[in-house]
């Protein structure tokens, strides 16, 4: 059974750090492209980070770029999105996406609250 579990949301002051954590099942996690997506109420999901299967490639949506770092520990089957100088407008549901060639798998999400 295919499962990708995010976790590490939750409720922050602006200017403050948050890791998400991304762990998957079900599939050869090593051979597909991880990105997070987040999606804020009332708007369209937007791609916010991606990493290539060796962690040796990553690009970013500009606004997160210099504050956000996503990783992964392959052998964790795990992937990571770690945010820093949070904003208001980073508050949003955060999810994970495993990709390869036309198959690909969603997570729940975990809430990301930015908020004084």
């Amino acid at each position: 059974q295919v499962q990708l579990v995010e976790s590490g949301g939750g409720l922050v002051q602006p200017g403050g750090s948050l890791r998400l954590s991304c762990v998957a099942s079900g599939f050869t996690f090593s051979t597909y492209v991880i990105s997070w997506y987040r999606q804020a109420p009332g708007k369209e999901r937007e791609l916010v980070a991606v990493i290539g299967t060796d962690g040796g490639s990553t690009n970013y949506l500009d606004s997160v770029k210099g504050r956000f770092t996503i990783s992964r520990d392959n052998a964790k089957n795990t992937v990571y999105l770690q945010m820093n100088s949070l904003k208001p407008e980073d508050t949003a549901v955060y999810y994970c996406k495993a990709v390869l060639l036309g198959r690909s798998y969603w997570g729940q999400g975990t809430q990301v609250t930015v908020s004084s």
